[in-house]
């Protein structure tokens, strides 16, 4: 699918709409054609269409031959989350123990969340970027007149747990689903502190992650009259150390690599792991943060869930001491703590750039 462009001069422009519509209401408008202008997406000259990969193309991790008791498997599957890391961003994690029917139940109560009544909802409506339940419509914080065409749903789930007390059953879903994730992305992150030329449970450690901020991201993507001309999430790296997302079998993520954009299309209860932000400055840009983006479509629903999980808000990320002796290199990002990168970030101002040192 092409990324979405801004009409100039669409032959019926539809009026603004309040902030405080969502999208799902908006959608469900008798009479609904066309989108009004404050969700029309401005596109980036230099985005491009999407392309379906070939057969294969994108990384494969198998979670029990991480943690297998086997050395020569875990080892070859340890290269194989390098080598995904480093060149893709990005890879599927397969055979990762979290059972289907349990992405099922989270996936089913996501939507039944979505469709409670609009009063129910607004219960958890702020703009509070702290506020530890959070739900709302797009907006981009930078450009306040540009909608995103999505409704969501924000929990931050760790080191406590905060989620609705509505659909009756679904925070229950939600704390062992975050649960797994969180003992997923653990094991994960101890393969990669490996693959850095570190003991198992350095970045666990550095990271503080007993106490790691980890987030519960629902996001509803509704039918869009003129999916050209609308965009779910613009291009956007993810801060943290890694993320977990799933979907709905709706087709709608697309990734960069090496400057193409690339449909994803999920394995059956595969995760979707992308690299964040403070991995890629944690091993001073072996690892970089990738880029994605949503789009929308004319046909279905897509629901996905987001679970990233970052170090502790007091931790101070800069580049492994470590790693910068032992390769001989200076550090590529400044120093900065958790929290303050949150902040600039959830205000919208450029801050990843910010910290990235210029090379000598």
């Amino acid at each position: 699918m092409a990324p979405a462009t801004f009409v100039e001069n669409p032959t019926e422009t539809p009026p603004q709409v309040s902030k405080r519509v969502t999208v799902q209401a908006l959608v469900q408008s008798p009479g609904l054609a066309s989108i009004p202008s404050n969700y029309a997406y401005h596109s980036n000259p230099n985005e491009s269409a999407a392309s379906n990969p070939d057969e294969d193309t994108f990384p494969i991790i198998d979670f029990s031959l991480l943690t297998s008791a086997d050395p020569h498997q875990r080892s070859k599957t340890i290269q194989d989350l390098d080598r995904a890391c480093r060149e893709w961003g990005f890879f599927m994690l397969v055979n990762h123990g979290v059972s289907k029917s349990l992405m099922k139940e989270v996936l089913e109560g996501c939507n039944e969340f979505f469709n409670l009544p609009m009063e129910e909802k607004m219960e958890f409506e702020g703009k509070d970027i702290w506020k530890p339940i959070r739900f709302g419509t797009g907006v981009d914080v930078k450009v306040e007149e540009f909608f995103f065409w999505r409704d969501f749903l924000k929990c931050y789930v760790h080191p406590q747990f905060n989620f609705p007390n509505k659909p009756k059953g679904f925070s229950e879903v939600v704390q062992e689903y975050t649960k797994r994730g969180r003992e997923v992305i653990k094991e994960l992150l101890k393969g990669v502190s490996e693959s850095l030329g570190f003991e198992e449970s350095y970045i666990e450690k550095a990271m503080n992650l007993d106490s790691g901020l980890q987030i519960f991201a629902a996001n509803l993507y509704p039918v869009c009259p003129q999916p050209e001309t609308a965009m779910g999430i613009p291009a956007h790296t993810d801060h943290g150390l890694l993320t977990l997302l799933i979907e709905n079998d709706i087709g709608g993520l697309q990734i960069q690599h090496n400057g193409e954009w690339f449909n994803v299309h999920p394995l059956p209860n595969s995760f979707l792991v992308n690299t964040g932000d403070h991995l890629e400055i944690l091993s001073n840009g072996r690892y970089k943060s990738i880029k994605h983006r949503a789009v929308v479509n004319n046909k279905a629903t897509r629901i996905s869930i987001a679970s990233p999980l970052g170090p502790s808000l007091d931790t101070v990320v800069s580049p492994a001491l470590e790693l910068m002796e032992r390769e001989n290199r200076p550090a590529a990002y400044l120093p900065m703590k958790y929290k303050d990168f949150m902040d600039r970030q959830l205000e919208g101002k450029p801050v990843f750039d910010s910290v990235r040192l210029p090379v000598a």
